[in-house]
């Protein structure tokens, strides 16, 4: 039985806006949104917001620098949202909202994110056959990456740099004797969908033919799938080539694993495990998808808190 909220407090919900997926603290779900004016026949995963269907999950969600150019991602916030009132069993809610940009464009962005994420007071929509009603009482942007290690600053002693390796970019920031720095923080178009779309020409050239991505997905993030070996190798030797574009890059950088440890989070993390060659005493992979998410929300209190607020 869902009930409305029984307190007058905001609920925290973090949710990592990523190309590939959007994360929360509970959950993960692709960011695709397929757009309907009349009632669709699969409609497993559909969101209906202003008379309008749509079915979150579906197709792949372009690369698009700017997050505000459609109204793609604030369906998936409400689905986000949704999924965690879900979980709390309740369908009404103030909510604060606590999100993120790639490091190096939060200062130029995160005003029109917020409005963008704030564009409507309240919201009422209905998510999986569920009728929900909430009100965006704050929004809060963090940059992406630091925020999955915000909690553990102190572990961060000497030099060290972070690599959050999204579907779209991944962020390079060094953390020095528990500090970020913040003029030593980059971005780069070189998140794993760019590996994907590697995979699939290298496999169109020498097979002729087109693997569905959700293969190419699995043997990235796992290492294996149910196919022949030939196009397990074709994924594999392009894996392993990105992977090595990935050190390419950090090294750009002045990454010296001699004296520096190298922290990574981000989906991309998996792609390192399975397919890169690193001295595991000196690179330490999180592989909580969700921690990114996570950490907006720690933020988001630390900053309510300082503001006299309550959480």
């Amino acid at each position: 039985m869902m009930n409305f909220t029984n307190n007058n407090q905001p609920i925290i919900i973090g949710i990592d806006h990523g190309y590939g997926n959007v994360k929360t603290r509970n959950c993960c779900f692709k960011s695709g949104v397929a757009a309907y004016e009349k009632e669709p026949t699969f409609k497993e995963n559909m969101l209906v917001y202003n008379n309008r269907y749509y079915l979150v999950g579906e197709e792949h969600k372009e690369f698009l620098s700017d997050k505000m150019a459609d109204n793609d991602y604030y369906i998936l916030t409400l689905a986000a949202i949704a999924k965690e009132l879900n979980i709390r069993h309740i369908t009404s809610a103030k909510v604060h909202i606590a999100a993120g940009l790639p490091l190096t464009w939060v200062s130029e962005q995160k005003d029109t994110f917020k409005a963008y994420l704030m564009q409507n007071e309240t919201a009422d929509f209905v998510f999986k056959n569920i009728s929900y009603h909430i009100e965006i009482v704050g929004v809060d942007i963090f940059p992406q990456g630091f925020s999955a290690v915000a909690d553990r600053l102190r572990e961060f002693k000497g030099v060290n740099m972070l690599a959050d390796i999204g579907n779209g970019t991944m962020n390079v920031m060094y953390i020095n004797e528990c500090r970020p720095q913040e003029k030593k923080c980059f971005t780069e178009k070189y998140g794993t969908n760019q590996c994907i779309l590697q995979i699939r020409e290298n496999i169109m050239r020498q097979f002729g033919t087109k693997v569905d991505d959700a293969v190419i997905e699995r043997f990235i993030r796992t290492g294996k799938a149910d196919i022949s070996e030939r196009y397990a190798k074709v994924i594999r030797d392009t894996a392993t080539e990105y992977v090595k574009g990935i050190f390419r890059i950090l090294r750009e950088h002045e990454y010296d694993p001699e004296l520096m440890r190298l922290f990574i989070v981000g989906g991309g993390g998996c792609m390192i495990r399975n397919f890169g060659s690193y001295d595991a005493s000196r690179v330490i992979i999180n592989t909580d998808i969700c921690a990114t998410a996570k950490g907006y929300e720690y933020l988001a209190e630390i900053k309510l808190r300082r503001k006299g607020g309550t959480v």
